[in-house]
């Protein structure tokens, strides 16, 4: 923890790459923060590592559709954060992701190929969480980040080692950085409902809502926001790990 308190604000990154476990990861992680970005011009990349198989209570849930719709909220998610039409699916089984060698080898292609100047993810070493995948998926971050970075890790992809300049990562314990995003908020909460397989699940919203609890909902998100702000002196504020990239 920065004695000094947080950094605040990057300067407006050319590109960014956010690395979520599963479909709606990255909006409640860091959504507002990418939506500031790419309001700014910031090319942004969506890569989710799994496939969302789990991500329903309906014990006699058609999969194979779960998945399929699973995607395309992704992308229209992607959309109302102004990120890139591309999102990158590693189509990893549900519960079943691991931070091995094929898994990280991939990951670390995406970040030379795509060159961001961020990369963005969960982070690993959070206290007391439940969801192994999300560890998995921050491990793959940082693991990933690493090989990317120099030049005799998976020489087999042909292609230049980078090394992005900044690392943040979300849901961390102990952060050191925000980022003011006051005026962002309608974007992620527009970005979570475009997952509508998850409106009930994880936000709580039932089929047969009548407006009251998508309106709690939304509020949650703002005071979310709020509360975050407070901590980081402004408005409405997401906070971070940040790491440096040369460790």
């Amino acid at each position: 923890m920065n004695p000094h308190g947080p950094t605040h604000d990057l300067p407006v990154p050319a590109r960014a790459l956010a690395i979520g476990a599963h479909p709606d990861d990255i909006e409640f992680g860091c959504g507002a923060t990418l939506a500031k970005w790419a309001a700014q011009g910031c090319a942004v990349v969506h890569l989710v590592c799994t496939d969302g198989s789990k991500g329903t209570w309906r014990v006699d849930a058609d999969i194979e559709a779960l998945v399929a719709a699973r995607r395309e909220e992704t992308v229209a998610a992607a959309a109302a954060l102004g990120s890139s039409p591309e999102v990158v699916f590693l189509g990893r089984v549900d519960g079943e992701l691991d931070d091995d060698r094929a898994t990280r080898s991939e990951v670390a292609r995406w970040i030379r190929v795509l060159r961001p100047d961020v990369v963005l993810g969960h982070d690993p070493w959070k206290r007391y969480r439940l969801h192994p995948d999300h560890r998995a998926a921050g491990f793959l971050t940082v693991d990933a980040l690493v090989a990317a970075r120099d030049p005799h890790f998976f020489r087999e992809h042909g292609v230049p080692h980078h090394r992005p300049a900044e690392l943040l990562l979300f849901e961390a314990d102990e952060p050191n950085h925000a980022e003011d995003v006051t005026g962002s908020a309608e974007a992620k909460i527009a970005a979570l409902e475009a997952h509508e397989s998850q409106h009930e699940s994880t936000m709580f919203i039932s089929p047969s809502d009548d407006g009251v609890e998508r309106d709690r909902f939304r509020q949650e998100i703002r005071d979310d926001l709020a509360a975050v702000g407070r901590w980081a002196g402004v408005a409405q504020a997401e906070r971070f790990a940040r790491l440096p990239t040369d460790r």
